[in-house]
């Protein structure tokens, strides 16, 4: 049986959801913005305090303020606060990547990190809270104008401070992002020209780079958007721009073009599904226990044999979510099953009962490993997945619950 449609397992989502609300509190800096939380939650003060972060976890409390949760609303207030002041550059705009006591320990701007900033706005947004309007308003201003490159149909990378100098990486990973965000902007907004840019976003990486490669994503690109594949070839585990084809994204992009053709109801391409299918059945044929033990390889080669080993947290969210999302689309048994499997396995080995959330790295035999990610930074991942399930495909999360769409 599986559990996706059973009332019971809804209950235990929406418990899961709330201990990661709950273990997520401490994460409150007082200078403004949210800290790094180690693997017993206790928060890194003494580090720079992240805009990725920051964005990810005032995206989670305004959501868990839209649920009705108690003192979200305040912690997303603090987050809108953080971005509006503590990390944003008044004289060139746009928000730094790191802040710490004496201002920005790092002045590059870029995109993966400013696709978060319009996430964390349109969610706030969606809540009400103040200042959430102002921020999604401004961060996509800045989006729009200094990294939307309509050449190509896909964002740049990295500037430095003033916007003058472009650095010549182009990457996926921010790409997937931005698309996360503007089909969350243009829910808050009803501003369907958003849709559209993700839309082209979707198209490029998925229909064309990922369909041409057999589905092994090329994640790193020079200007003019040719794959380089041997990039970080000595830095396999980097946890941003990790070497070869990162086996999560395959499962992220899957469920960003369902939610992208739900948005688009009847114009949308029938593309969309055939990918989002092929992109999960090739996660799981590359990705899933192929090495002897349950759990996603991080990262495989461009014959698909597995590179860094290391099971992610993030993936395992994904996974469920990417499942969910198409059964919700197809109705068909074999994603539920495969749903089932994959929450049995996150509670088998990520759920950490003892410290709380979950833990964010397993060992490819599935026990505590720090290879790429020491600690337990955040919790967007793992608490989107307790919320993806319960709500449509679109609209996307903070719309869906602001209108009232949650069971």
């Amino acid at each position: 049986m599986s559990w996706l449609t059973t009332p019971a397992h809804a209950r235990w989502l929406e418990a899961e959801g709330d201990r990661l609300l709950a273990f997520g509190r401490a994460s409150r800096h007082p200078d403004g913005g949210f800290a790094w939380l180690d693997e017993t939650g206790a928060p890194e003060l003494d580090r720079p305090v992240e805009l990725w972060i920051t964005c990810r976890m005032t995206h989670v409390y305004a959501l868990g303020h839209l649920m009705g949760r108690p003192d979200c609303g305040t912690l997303a207030d603090h987050g809108v606060a953080a971005l509006r002041e503590r990390f944003h550059d008044r004289v060139h705009g746009g928000w730094y990547a790191k802040v710490g006591p004496d201002g920005p320990t790092t002045t590059d701007k870029t995109a993966y990190e400013h696709a978060f900033v319009v996430l964390a706005g349109a969610s706030a947004a969606a809540a009400g809270r103040p200042g959430g309007a102002e921020l999604l308003d401004d961060a996509l201003g800045v989006l729009l104008e200094h990294f939307w490159d309509d050449e190509f149909g896909m964002v740049v990378e990295q500037w430095d401070e003033s916007f003058t100098t472009l650095d010549g990486y182009r990457g996926v990973n921010a790409n997937m992002h931005t698309v996360e965000a503007l089909l969350a902007a243009a829910d808050v907004l009803d501003d369907a020209s958003l849709r559209e840019r993700a839309q082209r976003i979707v198209t490029r990486v998925v229909h064309d780079l990922a369909r041409g490669n057999q589905w092994r994503i090329p994640e790193h690109f020079d200007t003019t958007w040719t794959p380089d594949l041997e990039y970080n070839v000595d830095e396999p585990a980097h946890p941003f721009r990790p070497y070869g084809a990162t086996i999560g994204h395959w499962l992220e992009w899957a469920r960003l073009a369902l939610h992208l053709r739900a948005g688009l109801g009847a114009s949308a391409p029938e593309w969309l599904l055939e990918d989002a299918r092929s992109l999960f059945d090739a996660s799981v044929r590359e990705g899933w226990a192929v090495d002897g033990a349950d759990g996603f390889v991080y990262t495989v080669d461009w014959s698909g044999t597995p590179v860094v080993r290391e099971r992610m947290h993030w993936v395992a969210a994904e996974s469920t979510a990417t499942a969910a999302a198409l059964h919700a689309a197809t109705g068909e048994a074999a994603y539920a099953d495969w749903y089932t499997t994959w929450w049995q396995h996150v509670a088998d080995c990520f759920l950490d009962t003892e410290h709380g959330s979950w833990r964010h790295e397993l060992s490819p035999r599935n026990t505590p490993s720090s290879v790429t990610w020491a600690g337990k930074p955040d919790t967007y991942h793992a608490f989107q997945a307790t919320l993806i399930p319960r709500l449509p495909l679109a609209p996307t999360l903070a719309a869906a619950l602001r209108d009232g769409l949650l069971p």
